[in-house]
């Protein structure tokens, strides 16, 4: 019932990445939903307070559950913990600690210091969570998957922009029109690097990858019109994502 549990959660809380896990076989969202799930869960503890140190406790108490599941002893009951603790293995435990720790970013106001300090933390919460998955699910190389990784975090945070900047964030590190053209357009350049290492990620580990599926028409969307981030216009056609999930499912991740 866990594992069925955390379908349902990643069905209210997250449809892009429910859409996607099940365009994926049975025993690929096994994988799937629980990590899923555990993102959903980390990433909203945030957001769920105005009392950073609540949120702090929340997100600590994710950490704990972590380190129990890695040291392979009991366990918190917990329908989500219960899941993860049947696919992680240590190595996947410690690497999701850190996007724990990253998403501690999103408890306080404070802007990214500078473009790397942006790039660490997308690439613990995005790249973390899809190299662990595709590891998981079966062999891949890991610099196509962190590359695609990268693509696919700039692009769904360009999408939260609009929404950080109404709680009184300043979530870019140059949100001027050229600066964010800048980073759409290295973002792709991502996309492409993953493309050309695609035979590096076997079918089962891609498998992970195809929640990335509308990255690339959104980052097109930002290079071409950077004022589309401030007014959320950056998404597809609902019909076209459909298409292109479907297109991708069939033909690959890397399209």
């Amino acid at each position: 019932m866990s594992l069925h549990a955390c379908a349902a959660l990643v069905e209210r809380a997250d449809p892009d990445r429910f859409r996607a896990t099940m365009a994926a076989p049975v025993a690929a969202r096994r994988v799937l939903f629980p990590l899923y799930a555990f993102n959903v869960e980390v990433s909203r503890a945030p957001w769920v307070t105005q009392e950073p140190m609540i949120a702090e406790m929340r997100l600590q108490w994710w950490r704990d559950a972590l380190e129990e599941i890695g040291g392979g002893g009991k366990v918190r009951k917990h329908e989500v913990v219960d899941a993860l603790a049947s696919v992680l293995d240590t190595q996947a435990a410690v690497l999701l600690d850190g996007l724990i720790a990253a998403r501690r970013w999103d408890v306080y106001k404070d802007t990214f210091e500078d473009a790397a300090h942006f790039d660490s933390y997308i690439d613990a919460t995005s790249g973390h969570l899809m190299w662990t998955a595709a590891r998981l699910l079966g062999p891949a190389d890991e610099a196509p998957v962190r590359d695609f990784a990268y693509g696919v975090g700039v692009a769904n945070f360009l999408r939260a922009v609009p929404g950080l900047e109404d709680s009184g964030r300043i979530p870019l590190v140059d949100g001027s029109h050229a600066g964010v053209k800048t980073l759409a357009a290295d973002a792709l350049d991502r996309l492409n690097a993953a493309r050309q290492g695609k035979a590096g990620v076997s079918r089962d580990a891609g498998h992970a990858l195809l929640c990335g599926h509308a990255a690339r028409p959104v980052l097109s969307n930002a290079v071409k019109d950077p004022s589309a981030v401030a007014l959320a216009a950056l998404d597809p056609y609902p019909f076209g994502q459909s298409l292109r999930l479907l297109h991708v499912t069939l033909r690959g991740w890397w399209i």
